[in-house]
């Protein structure tokens, strides 16, 4: 009885064998006995030239390959610095050939995201390629659209990029210039624009892009070493708005113009402009401004962007932003009663900087949270905190003594104000 309790019962003998079959099954061929759409699911989240590679390896893998919904392209990864503009010619060619024959296996399939990162810098012809890509993959009913197109002509994209009826999401950049759009504009699902360092007419943007959009919830607008100006941005529907401009030009007629009332967040960055003629933000809840002074506008007036803002609940100012407000206080402009402000976050470089806060807080009834950045530059020797102000921030203490001598004048005689130093 003792040597028959250890030996193998019929159940574990048969378990073994079960268990030995299920593994020889996975050692064919795991991947390949999935069904087809979770392979597509699959290659669609894998870079588009080795997913497309797959279609080597037998008949079936090419079936699968036309269920890949995310297309990206990008003729950087042939492209080298050292070649020279023979070897470039190659390439570029070999990438075209490449992107022609990866859209010719998808077999019109359904394309969730297509994704465009090219150099067209010696033949304005070329422009055509992207343009047949492009209403490839609109044709194919495409969810969002990524074009970064570097050239030194004016853009030529098809109108019916701007007629879309199933686009949500589009990305257009970076550095080209349209010489105008369509004045047919009609994307009736587009919920996020991005413009990246992309040369549209102001009055187009305005009046034709933007209008054509009427479900947009969020627009991105950047200018980074590349010509641009002002913009009228117009939209009853957006609700976050990024603004960011850098190196270009701008004049004394420069301006900007926002009419946005549903815009619950702001990022602002910009050059201080000579105008701000419309601001309409009423809806606003968050918002970010970063504005620096420009030798070419040293009278800057801010007046209807700080009006237009006035509704804001947390507003974040820079340095830079303090530093042009408090210069248009000493020229005359008034601030208005922040009535919803409930957190300040609040920055300074220079005396004439921290001389604004007490204007600020005055204006600011409703304030709770105070945000300090660049304690060590304080100069105020004066208590400023108001008594309903219940938590002050510090950002970046170091631990100084000049530091800890600042925020003892902040404090003051509070016995209620929760400090945190961070």
């Amino acid at each position: 009885m003792g040597e028959r309790g250890k030996g193998t019962s019929k159940e574990e003998i048969t378990s073994v064998t079960m268990d030995t079959k299920m593994l020889d099954t996975g050692s064919k061929d795991a991947i390949s006995w999935l069904p087809r759409e979770v392979l597509g699911d699959i290659l669609s989240r894998v870079p588009t030239k080795l997913a497309a590679s797959t279609s080597l390896l037998s008949k079936k893998w090419r079936n699968v390959f036309a269920l890949v919904h995310n297309l990206d392209f990008d003729d950087s990864d042939l492209l080298q610095p050292e070649e020279d503009e023979e070897e470039r010619g190659v390439m570029r060619e070999s990438f075209k050939d490449f992107v022609d024959r990866t859209l010719a296996l998808q077999c019109g399939s359904y394309i969730k995201k297509f994704s465009l990162k090219c150099h067209i810098h010696d033949d304005k012809s070329k422009l055509a390629h992207v343009v047949r890509w492009v209403c490839n993959a609109v044709e194919r009913g495409v969810f969002q659209m990524d074009l970064s197109i570097k050239t030194c002509f004016h853009a030529l994209l098809p109108s019916e990029l701007f007629t879309s009826k199933t686009l949500v999401k589009l990305r257009l950049g970076t550095q080209i210039s349209f010489e105008g759009l369509p004045p047919n504009v009609s994307l009736p699902a587009l919920k996020i624009l991005i413009l990246e360092s992309v040369l549209i007419p102001p009055d187009d943007l305005c009046y034709v892009l933007l209008p054509g959009c009427p479900v947009l919830e969020e627009l991105y607008v950047y200018h980074d070493g590349f010509e641009g100006w002002p913009y009228r941005i117009s939209s009853q529907t957006i609700k976050r708005l990024l603004l960011h401009y850098d190196e270009f030009e701008i004049d004394f007629m420069s301006f900007m113009s926002i009419d946005a009332p549903n815009v619950l967040f702001m990022d602002y960055s910009h050059y201080a402009l000579p105008d701000y003629p419309q601001v309409n933000l009423e809806s606003l809840v968050e918002a970010r401004l970063d504005i620096q002074y420009t030798k070419i506008i040293e009278r800057p007036d801010l007046t209807g962007l700080i009006m237009g803002i006035s509704n804001v609940q947390t507003l974040h100012l820079s340095p830079n932003t303090v530093d042009v407000i408090s210069g248009c206080v000493r020229h005359g402009l008034l601030l208005p009663v922040f009535n919803n402000l409930v957190s300040l976050s609040f920055g300074s470089k220079n005396k004439e900087g921290w001389e604004l806060l007490p204007y600020l807080l005055e204006q600011s009834p409703k304030l709770e949270t105070l945000i300090i950045q660049g304690i060590d530059s304080y100069t105020g020797d004066v208590t400023m905190i108001p008594s309903q102000v219940k938590v002050l921030r510090v950002v970046g203490y170091g631990g100084t003594a000049k530091e800890l001598e600042n925020v003892k004048k902040f404090i003051g005689e509070s016995e209620c104000l929760e400090v945190v130093l961070a």
